[in-house]
């Protein structure tokens, strides 16, 4: 057994920095090229590089009126042609302009856009100015967001619609992108049941199943149900055993100290278990280790707890396996919309939702209780030994930061 003492709770950031310590020795290897309609979601293998200027042209900001600002002398021009979006333009005649409209190729010899409301038709056709002209106004010059040869999205960028777009602006009909992880989902306990079966005496229905294989899915991974486990030992060994192709084993329950820790007794077993017991309220159980060379992440079987240790410790750890390096979620600072009286000695996520401006929590923060975080729109992070006032400062975490 490594790096880990039992006999204290291991910090939330140093659990973190160990999880995508261990994350980088472990890179998913492979990639796949994949049609850009089906890279949501997913991460990029290779940078993607311009192919191209954009814009490619110089073209106009404005519907107006291009013109070689030399040619501006006060006198009303001649309007020489017509420039829609999508057409080739003529070289601009001299001493004339053209009628343009926004995102159309400026004609070659013209510098200036002036927009149509300050332009004055006269009844014979020609245009004169109401402003003053600037060389370049309403001009997007061409490259001015891209340049050929310049990477654009770095290796590790996680694409989602807006990376789609400046994709498709590209013309990337195809894009290299990591494997998806295979990360086998394993559910511990006798007292558990799948939805859709009788429930018998001390049982419950299976909620952490659910949440994750859809959690997984929306991290682009490819999910292998492992079922239902047994409290027992020997078919707890067995079942992982049998998950020797996958990249990462995800459990809940069967973490806790106790006799019924037969997740904890099996990596033991394999000699590297090198995370267990944060100083993190709820999910204090988690577990990090290998059983023959998987990595194994057990989390705890509350519900809430499977939502908070998953959120904040094992997607990080997952998107920093695919090359992601932004893996923290963004969160802000609000005023306390509740008192908080006992300072405790683990950093707690409290289930809360935004009101008036103000961060207010669900009455019964259980670890039970999954309904909480349905009723939630994120985490109110409270350190450890705080105390909190109404109106104090407290980090928000938005679940969809976590969620996404």
């Amino acid at each position: 057994m490594s790096g880990c003492d039992h006999a204290g709770l291991l910090p939330v950031e140093e659990a973190l920095a160990r999880l995508l310590a261990l994350a980088e020795s472990a890179p998913i290897a492979g990639d796949e090229q994949v049609a850009l309609a089906e890279a949501d979601g997913r991460v990029l293998a290779v940078p993607l590089v311009a192919g191209l200027d954009l814009p490619p042209w110089a073209n106009s900001a404005m519907d107006g009126y291009a013109l070689r600002l030399a040619d501006w002398t006060g006198e009303p021009l001649v309007v020489s042609q017509r420039i829609l979006a999508g057409s080739a333009p003529q070289p601009l005649q001299p001493g004339t302009c053209a009628r343009i409209f926004t995102g159309a190729p400026l004609p070659e010899g013209a510098d200036t856009v002036e927009m149509q409301e300050n332009a004055n038709v006269e009844t014979d056709g020609r245009v004169a100015f109401s402003e003053p002209l600037r060389r370049g106004q309403n001009v997007r010059p061409q490259g001015q967001e891209t340049r050929r040869g310049e990477t654009v999205l770095p290796a590790g960028t996680r694409m989602g619609p807006i990376e789609m777009g400046l994709a498709a602006s590209l013309g990337a009909a195809e894009l290299t992108v990591r494997r998806r992880p295979r990360v086998a989902v394993v559910s511990t306990g006798d007292e558990l049941v799948p939805p859709g079966q009788p429930l018998g005496p001390g049982q419950i229905y299976n909620s952490n199943r659910a949440l994750l294989i859809a959690w997984l899915k929306r991290l682009g991974c490819a999910v292998v149900d492992a079922g239902i486990l047994a409290d027992d030992l020997e078919l707890t060994r067995a079942a992982l055993t049998g998950l020797s192709d996958v990249d990462l084993i995800l459990s809940t329950g069967g973490v806790s100290v106790g006799e019924a820790d037969f997740l904890g007794h099996a990596l033991r077993e394999e000699g590297e278990l090198a995370l267990w017991k944060l100083a993190i309220k709820p999910g204090k159980p988690l577990t990090f280790g290998h059983f023959r060379g998987v990595p194994v992440i057990g989390l705890p079987g509350n519900p809430a707890s499977t939502l908070v240790t998953f959120g904040l410790l094992a997607r990080p750890y997952l998107l920093r396996r695919l090359g992601v390096q932004e893996v923290e979620p963004l969160g802000f600072t609000v005023p306390a919309g509740f008192v908080w009286k006992k300072p405790g000695n683990r950093r707690e996520y409290l289930r809360a939702r935004l009101e008036h401006g103000r961060a207010v929590i669900y009455p019964n923060q259980s670890s039970g209780v999954l309904r909480s975080a349905a009723w939630a729109e994120g985490l109110v992070e409270v350190l450890e030994g705080t105390a909190l006032a109404e109106g104090d400062s407290v980090r928000f975490i938005p679940l969809s930061e976590i969620q996404a």
